[in-house]
């Protein structure tokens, strides 16, 4: 503690920045970070990594390697990469990883390396191909921006809702841009871009030459820029060595610097914190690492190897191949605290506390001295503040301790800050930790909110430490507990390597009856993941039969679902089974199902008899309106399904919600021909409809023996070409020959051609005298035969005529 602003660094007179260790990285890289492709999540997420060996060391044909990394360097997955030419990495809000590659494709995975899904920019993009891409965040969403190597821009603003857009060609633009960004700009993504000494800014419909507002006249060339994390600032290096800081709207200048430097920086990205008055950029080269804000001066640190910089909400992360650092603003509460010689209330308690330790009466004075000037309150708020904005354990505690200390010698101190801080630094405290790999500041924390702290420590499948935090923070089951055990349930599905009834048993010991948790989902889960048994056995825990059911019809268990159905006493899941199973199921099998479930049959039948009485009501009320078109056919209705009713029960056959053409054709093919009659008189259906309907049933029954019979009991209202053209379409040319002779001459020819018997034909169109019949025939006959000869004669001597 003696030495604790030994790495206070000033910037100005108020400001000062530090830079502290957060890990020795594990990761053991031989490469060079400047050899590899490199994305690192915000957040104290994830590191992306993608690296090729030299040749030397591995054929020509070895693939690249990607790699994801915990913070703290720890191997999360690794794969080959397999896929396109990559240009760039990026992380997404919801830390899955974008992997743009040079024909356009964004390819996305999840943390472990398992792809989720793809995209492409385009098909100008495919072509020209992708010469630089950026992964960006805006408040709307994560998106992508593109320059082709036809020097066009083109945009995703949010990869969820995937929207391209082509921006305006830059005029007179011959070679790629020194450097470029995009902004957001009253709610429109915006590119700004750099050629030599001019700035564009590209909107949606055109391309604008700007010039930041308060600009030094000897600026020189453009060579790098860098948005603030908030989207809200914007920074312009040159070659003369200036830093331009302002708004990112273009219309305010914050502020800005001249660096003795000159050459072009590897990177540059903002170092602020929210809330904070300072405005100051990091800008690092290969070996050096410049803070610079307002102040004429600037911190330089010596980089002793190659190091890439994060972007955080409050600081930025520091990558080598070594360590893992965060630079950051040293918050206001702590200076006020920890600077040399300072006497603000926080500062006096902390000695305080240390001298009560020491049980010395030095504590006496610093307590009296802070109370006479009533700043008590305001010195434990200090201390608790402070203790947020620590990273060593050890400071922690001494700072909450003198909170402590000081809130015993106040009445009405309210103590729900200083408990919300112990638990929020346990918390980050369990984060940190060097096999969990999250080095979330307190800042970050309170931004990103303990749901979505819960969601990430869920994809990274840390579930012990997921539950521990929700029990620790006494979050509701729902939210918390239960929500983590069923993602916990849904990853047990997809393992492979246990028997159904092991993962079923498992899951169930685990979850039992916690609330919020639907087995019904997991269940779903393990469908989708091919394991249709353990998702029925998975079902056998779902207390809710109406989350049972449906699930079950999707898996095609219909029969399960309908006794899940009748279980659970629940009226309208069994008529929606009933009714899922009639349209999934032929009428036999449907009606034979339902004879085994007479619970189910007997809904079904009261069923019927309330569309009988909803009909009846109908058919009172269009007697009434005097409409007697539709009151006579509801009558038929009634009548209809009252007698398929009667029939179904009598022949134990379904026949209920048939069409009357359709009952017809079921009596006939069941060999009920009076009673199929009787029905047609009694219906009045036509005679000759009544003759098609039972031609082509007792073909399709092959009852050949009552079709003719039928034939013969008088004379056909239809003709006797529906006969041949029924048998024929059931492959009896033997029982069409019958028939044939006794088509009428206009259709006989037809009917002869139909049973293949091409000389009755020719001779029936012959004595027809048809030209037409004559040349249907003769398109039937083989070229230079008898009969062709024949039939060509006889079309001779009719056109003779």
């Amino acid at each position: 503690m003696d030495c604790y602003t030994a790495n206070w660094n000033p910037l100005g007179e108020e400001a000062f920045y530090r830079k502290l260790e957060l890990y020795t990285m594990a990761w053991s890289l031989r490469e060079e970070l400047r050899d590899c492709l490199l994305a690192a999540a915000p957040y104290g997420g994830p590191i992306a990594l993608l690296k090729n060996s030299p040749r030397r060391e591995k054929s020509p044909s070895a693939r690249p390697l990607l790699e994801i990394y915990s913070a703290s360097g720890l191997l999360l997955a690794a794969t080959p990469w397999k896929s396109g030419q990559l240009v760039q990495l990026g992380w997404t809000a919801r830390e899955d990883l974008l992997c743009i590659q040079e024909d356009g494709t964004v390819l996305i995975y999840n943390l472990f390396c398992e792809f989720q899904r793809h995209f492409s920019m385009g098909n100008e993009v495919l072509q020209n191909r992708v010469l630089e891409a950026k992964v960006f965040h805006t408040p709307y969403g994560t998106g992508v921006a593109i320059l082709t190597g036809a020097l066009r821009f083109s945009l995703a603003a949010n990869i969820e809702d995937l929207k391209l857009r082509r921006m305006p060609e830059v005029p007179g633009l011959t070679q790629p841009p020194s450097c470029w960004a995009v902004l957001s700009q009253d709610r429109v993504t915006v590119v700004l871009l750099a050629l030599g000494q001019d700035l564009y800014l590209l909107d949606n419909t055109s391309c604008s030459l700007v010039t930041p507002p308060g600009l030094s006249p000897s600026a020189g060339a453009y060579l790098q820029m860098a948005v603030s994390f908030s989207h809200r600032c914007l920074a312009l290096f040159t070659d003369t060595g200036y830093i331009w800081m302002g708004l990112a709207t273009l219309k305010e200048k914050l502020c800005e610097f001249t660096s003795s430097i000159r050459s072009p920086p590897r990177q540059m990205v903002w170092c602020t914190r929210p809330r904070s008055r300072q405005r100051a950029v990091v800008v690092a080269w290969d070996r050096q690492l410049m803070v610079a804000g307002s102040s004429p001066e600037c911190i330089q640190f010596v980089l002793e190897e190659d190091s890439y910089l994060v972007p955080e909400l409050d600081g930025v992360r520091i990558l080598s191949r070594t360590s893992h650092e965060f630079l950051h603003e040293i918050p206001e509460a702590s200076q006020e605290i920890f600077r040399i010689a300072s006497m603000a209330p926080g500062a006096l308690l902390l000695e305080a506390q240390k001298e009560y330790e020491k049980e010395s009466q030095k504590a006496d004075e610093y307590l009296r001295e802070i109370k006479e000037q009533r700043l008590l309150p305001e010195a434990v708020a200090q201390c608790i503040e402070a203790a947020g904005y620590e990273h060593e354990p050890d400071t922690q505690k001494s700072l909450l301790r003198a909170a402590s200390f000081g809130k015993c010698f106040l009445e009405k101190f309210p103590p729900e800050s200083f408990v919300r801080m112990c638990q929020d630094l346990r918390v980050l405290n369990a984060l940190r930790d060097y096999q969990i790999g999250v080095p979330l500041t307190f800042t970050q924390y309170k931004r990103l909110t303990i749901e979505v702290l819960l969601d990430r420590l869920v994809l990274r499948r840390l579930y012990p430490l997921a539950l521990r935090l929700c029990e620790y923070l006494r979050l509701p089951e729902i939210q918390g507990v239960s929500r983590i055990l069923a993602h916990w349930a849904c990853y047990k599905v997809q393992q492979k390597d246990k028997s159904d009834e092991e993962v079923a048993q498992a899951i169930n010991q685990k979850l039992g009856d916690t609330p919020g948790i639907s087995y019904s989902e997991i269940a779903a889960r393990a469908y989708d993941c091919g394991r249709t048994e353990l998702a029925i056995k998975l079902l056998e825990y779902e207390p809710r039969s109406g989350e049972q059911v449906p699930l079950l019809l999707k898996m095609k268990r219909s029969k399960l679902a309908l006794s899940k159905a009748i279980e659970s006493g629940d009226t309208d899941l069994v008529y929606t089974v009933v009714l899922h199973l009639k349209n999934e199921l032929n009428r036999g099998t449907f009606f034979m199902t339902l004879q085994n479930q007479p619970v189910a049959l007997s809904l079904y039948r009261q069923r019927i008899e309330g569309r009988v009485g909803a009909l009846q009501s109908a058919l009172d009320e269009f007697y009434k309106a005097k409409n007697e078109f539709a009151a006579k056919a509801t009558e038929d209705q009634i009548k209809l399904l009252r007698l398929q009713r009667h029939l179904q029960e009598e022949l134990a056959k379904p026949y209920l919600d048939l069409s009357l053409h359709d009952t017809v054709s079921s009596l006939i093919l069941d060999g009920h021909h009076k009673r199929a009659e009787q029905l047609c008189r009694d219906f009045r259906i036509p005679d000759k409809r009544y003759w098609w309907l039972k031609i082509s049933a007792l073909a399709q029954r092959g009852d050949w023996e009552e079709m003719e019979k039928f034939s013969r009991s008088k004379k056909s209202p239809i003709g006797y070409l529906p006969f041949v053209e029924a048998a024929m379409q059931h492959h009896s040319r033997f029982e069409a020959r019958k028939y044939a002779p006794r088509v009428a001459p206009e259709q006989r020819v037809r009917a002869f051609v139909l049973v293949g018997d091409l000389d009755q034909a020719a001779d029936a169109a012959v004595e027809h005298k048809s030209e037409a019949e004559l040349n249907f025939v003769l398109s039937k006959c083989g070229p230079g035969t008898a009969l062709a000869e024949k039939l060509t004669r006889a079309r001779a001597q009719l056109l003779k005529k």
